[in-house]
């Protein structure tokens, strides 16, 4: 059987980096940096004021504290070539500064009567001006191949007039439930049938990890019906299967993969749940088998097949970093799997603390939906005490929840 750690070391290193689309600018949150963007000009592109107010000299205003105004700048107005000496110019907020003024004092700061100005406060030399490039220098990179987008990095490239960038393509995700016993949402439920939630549920984690899916529908355990779909799924960057890879006798999705030409590069691994997880390759493309237990495949794919996802749109940090929680319960476990167990979190008292959500049995959906995060607890432990930290990771969607509790001990 293979470690989690090896298991997870195998999927990576056999995921490889996707090419690369220019993408426009509204369409570019989340997305992955393909290559380094440098700023084609200063920002700010020109001296601006940061306040409404008087641009002024301040050789002038060593003489005089009343000043003639000699003209009035807008927003986005044209500052004359130099102020005149001896003159203030009324300007506007974010208005260029004409050559040779030297600070902006506040309109609350000055009085104005008819044509001239009385500045009743001190000003200092470069008082509430923008120089040109004191954000950005033209030519200076704004972001490595590998950055993630955010909204400060969309609000960095319009500023600068960038109207597209080129991204690390979204691989496509297919995904195929398996199972005679499984019909769709929607259909009349009789005796001996389930629903497919995986096809949903996966979908749902594809998007979520920023990459596209595509769902197949729902294969019989037959071969003629599982080959045909399978084939289908093999054409996307990445197939996901759900169902037929243990030993029963109408598991037959890991040998049509084999038919089909799907290097299996392992199944079975030290994790419960999921110890039926098994992965391979098609000419380059990982193929995950997860098992059918629709518990066991969300823990599965955000174990093994999200972090490949992230690794294929370039993530410099394709695995989430674990955190330590205290328990706040005792947790028991049996030896010889690693246990990923569902837990709430919280903080108290600027710690982050643990507890089970409830029964740990792989068919109960509820445990997983009353979760904020997953503990990782070791294959040769079996007690885990009250007050004893586990390591933990925040499941996707729950750090919102979490946020101002988190943020509290990011405070410390």
């Amino acid at each position: 059987m293979t470690s989690f750690e090896e298991a997870r070391r195998i999927i990576l290193s056999n995921t490889t980096l996707l090419g690369s689309e220019q993408v426009a600018l509204q369409n570019l949150q989340g997305r992955i940096t393909a290559e380094e963007i440098v700023a084609p000009f200063h920002l700010p592109f020109f001296d601006n004021t940061a306040m409404d107010g008087y641009a002024v000299r301040m050789a002038d205003l060593q003489k005089f504290s009343c000043l003639p105004i000699s003209g009035y700048i807008p927003a986005g107005g044209v500052a004359p070539n130099e102020i005149t000496p001896g003159s203030a110019i009324k300007i506007m907020t974010g208005a260029p500064v004409p050559h040779g003024c030297d600070a902006v004092v506040p309109l609350e700061d000055a009085e104005e009567s008819g044509q001239t100005v009385h500045i009743r406060e001190v000003v200092t030399a470069g008082q509430h001006i923008r120089r040109a490039g004191e954000d950005v220098e033209q030519g200076e990179t704004l972001l490595l191949a590998g950055t993630l987008i955010r909204v400060p990095e969309i609000s960095m490239l319009a500023s600068l007039g960038i109207s597209q960038a080129r991204v690390r393509r979204r691989p496509t995700v297919a995904i195929l439930a398996t199972g005679d016993e499984l019909i769709e949402p929607g259909q009349p439920l009789t005796e001996g049938r389930l629903y497919n939630s995986n096809s949903a549920t996966l979908a749902a984690a594809v998007r979520e990890a920023g990459a596209i899916p595509l769902l197949l529908g729902i294969a019989a355990d037959e071969r003629s019906s599982l080959e045909q779909r399978i084939r289908e799924g093999l054409t996307a960057d990445v197939l996901i299967t759900a169902a037929g890879v243990s030993v029963g006798d109408r598991d037959f999705v890991r040998k049509i993969l084999d038919e089909c030409g799907v290097k299996q590069l392992f199944w079975k691994v030290n994790i419960k749940p999921g110890k039926a997880l098994a992965f391979g390759t098609h000419d380059g493309k990982p193929v995950f088998s997860l098992p059918g237990n629709p518990v066991s495949s969300m823990i599965c794919f955000e174990q093994m097949a999200r972090p490949a996802l992230l690794k294929m749109m370039g993530h410099p940090q394709p695995i989430q970093p674990l955190l330590f929680a205290t328990l706040r319960k005792e947790m028991h476990k049996k030896a010889g799997k690693i246990l990923f167990a569902r837990v709430h979190l919280e903080v108290s008292r600027g710690r982050l603390v643990a507890w089970s959500s409830g029964r740990q049995e792989t068919g109960l959906q509820k445990t997983m939906r009353l979760a904020e995060g997953i503990a990782v607890l070791p294959e040769d432990r079996v007690v885990f005490h009250v007050g004893e930290e586990v390591p933990v990771y925040i499941l996707p969607g729950s750090f919102a929840a979490l946020q101002s509790d988190v943020s509290e001990i990011l405070a410390q």
